[in-house]
């Protein structure tokens, strides 16, 4: 499955983002869909994750609260809706598919990447 995401952008401390990651190439809801990101010098890290239907999700501590998942099976698309942005998610987001994922927490669970969009939040 291909993935490209996009919605990434500069916003001021407090501010909302919203990132879109369009699928293609396979059927979308067989795949349990994640977001991870990865600021400068750190490791990639965790974010949010949503089940095949779209009934179930997770997020880090870092953003429970401030940012929501969601997918639109019919349109092949994820979302994550950023809402009071902080300094600190500055970073290169990517959605990620996992055929076979359960948790959605694990980056060693996700098969496929998409090529990441830069989140930059001033203060």
């Amino acid at each position: 499955v291909q993935l490209q995401a996009s919605g990434g952008g500069l916003v001021q401390a407090g501010g909302s983002l919203r990132l879109s990651c369009a699928a293609s190439g396979r059927t979308f809801s067989n795949y349990v869909m994640g977001w991870f990101r990865q600021a400068p010098g750190k490791e990639r890290e965790f974010v949010a994750a949503i089940n095949r239907s779209g009934g179930s999700t997770s997020y880090a501590n870092s953003v429970k609260g401030r940012f929501t998942i969601s997918r639109d099976n019919a349109k092949n698309t994820v979302y994550l809706r950023m809402n009071s942005l902080k300094p600190e998610d500055t970073a290169l987001y990517y959605c990620a598919a996992a055929l076979h994922g359960s948790s959605g927490s694990s980056a060693g669970e996700y098969d496929y990447w998409g090529q990441g969009t830069k989140v930059t939040v001033s203060s």
